[in-house]
């Protein structure tokens, strides 16, 4: 397997970028069939989101591999590649496994340890196999990083990401407004998030509580759950300034709560203290509200501040030690099944070897003794067997080691051992740029 990640996320583009970028259910089977057309990719599986957009493939070359997958997310962009070059990051071999497990993990998301993103990837893989994007390469290393994001989850607290999310902005929210019983609040939003906030202010006694949500069915379901009012996004002005607090959860592509919406409030409230609490992954609310007077606005960026000092740094660190762990053991394995298949090959090759020469013998000695010439073949054999066998156990062990797959590279030139044999599959080394020399680019 030859593994490329080739990528835009939060980390490396602006929201309108990623928006633009972004594959749509529809366009994804498209997607991954250019993919497959483009010359150099054998498998494919993308991953699209509101943050991140991308494509994981076994590819022949680094070189064309990359340019064919830089060029179909361009396309499906609309921008021109070298201005979406400015913002890919590209993941290779080792480091490709790496980032696919980190991402299964949730470490790499905008709120450590958000348990949505396993969900895409299993979504994103299962989309590939059905239009039979995927073989051997990409089944086995997604099976593996599915298993991971689990093993994470299951073994760390990494998990508890929007709960303390939420109950951390709440606690930010009482040091501006002092406690929030008997305060007025509004939940944007009617998901996970919104629902986990609108029970916690509830429980926190709130007295009245509003529900506003796109559809109104969601929105009365869980205003029923919590003893509040359910509205619709369009009586967001009046609503943002009836309310001590807001609280933005909608995981929509665009801002939901717009600056007039807010600066309305605040006019309204006359000075009155308003805390918008943005838990939008992207924002759901225009951060320069913020800068209207009695407004203070909270986001995930600041949130995600305050997480870092507390128990879930700990999760954390747990969760990248089991990453840590099972790319080591996968990548070891890969290595094993390698050196396996070259020393397969290897024997192979001295069997050719012996047997061309015991042939030529009869051709020579024609009339040689049937166990004069059974004891030159096991003699024969006895000491090529011997003379293998040092290097290929010694090989097997240099293989476990990072960087050990160079080993049986070295047995393959030495031995021109055939990379179109079945029995010795090749993996080509191939030379990275120097801006990829870490397996990555930014």
């Amino acid at each position: 397997m030859t593994l490329l990640v080739v990528g835009l996320s939060h980390h490396t583009a602006p929201l309108t970028l990623l928006e633009r970028a972004s594959i749509g259910a529809a366009d994804l089977p498209k997607a991954l069939h250019e993919l497959l057309d483009s010359g150099h990719v054998g498998e494919a599986v993308v991953v699209s989101t509101c943050n991140r957009v991308e494509v994981y493939a076994d590819v022949e070359r680094f070189h064309g591999g990359l340019s064919d997958v830089s060029a179909v997310l361009a396309r499906h962009a609309g921008v021109e590649l070298p201005d979406l070059a400015e913002h890919l990051y590209v993941h290779y071999e080792d480091a490709a496994v790496e980032h696919l497990f980190t991402v299964a993990a949730g470490l790499d998301s905008m709120v450590l340890g958000e348990s949505q993103i396993l969900g895409q990837l299993r979504a994103g893989y299962q989309l590939a196999v059905d239009e039979d994007a995927v073989a051997r390469a990409l089944h086995e290393v997604f099976q593996r990083a599915l298993r991971v994001g689990k093993r994470v989850r299951t073994d760390t607290g990494i998990d508890r990401a929007g709960s303390s999310l939420v109950s951390i902005g709440l606690a930010e929210a009482e040091r501006i407004l002092g406690t929030l019983a008997g305060r007025s609040a509004l939940v944007v939003g009617a998901g996970s998030m919104g629902a986990l906030a609108a029970a916690t202010l509830h429980r926190a006694g709130v007295v009245r509580l509003v529900v506003a949500n796109r559809t109104l069915a969601n929105a009365q379901r869980l205003a029923r759950s919590v003893d509040g009012r359910a509205a619709t996004l369009d009586e967001l002005p009046d609503l943002v300034a009836e309310a001590d607090l807001v609280v933005a959860a909608t995981g929509a592509a665009g801002v939901v709560l717009g600056y007039g919406a807010v600066r309305h409030a605040a006019e309204v409230r006359g000075g009155r203290p308003l805390v918008v609490l943005d838990l939008g992954l992207p924002r759901d609310t225009d951060p320069a509200v913020g800068a209207l007077a009695g407004v203070e606005y909270v986001d995930i960026a600041l949130l995600g501040e305050r997480l870092a000092g507390t128990r879930r740094a700990a999760d954390v660190q747990a969760a990248r030690t089991i990453v840590a762990e099972e790319v080591a053991g996968y990548l070891a394995a890969l290595r094993a099944v390698e050196v396996a298949r070259t020393v397969t090959a290897l024997r192979a090759r001295a069997n050719e070897v012996v047997a061309a020469e015991l042939t030529r013998l009869d051709q020579r000695l024609p009339g040689l003794d049937g166990r004069v010439r059974e004891e030159l073949d096991r003699t024969v054999r006895r000491v090529v067997n011997t003379l293998l066998h040092a290097p290929t156990v010694r090989v097997k062990q240099l293989a476990e080691a990072p960087g050990g797959d160079v080993y049986a590279a070295a047995l393959r030139e030495l031995f021109e051992l055939d990379p179109a044999a079945p029995q010795a599959v090749v993996t080509p080394t191939v030379a990275l740029p120097d801006r990829f020399e870490n397996g990555e680019g930014t």
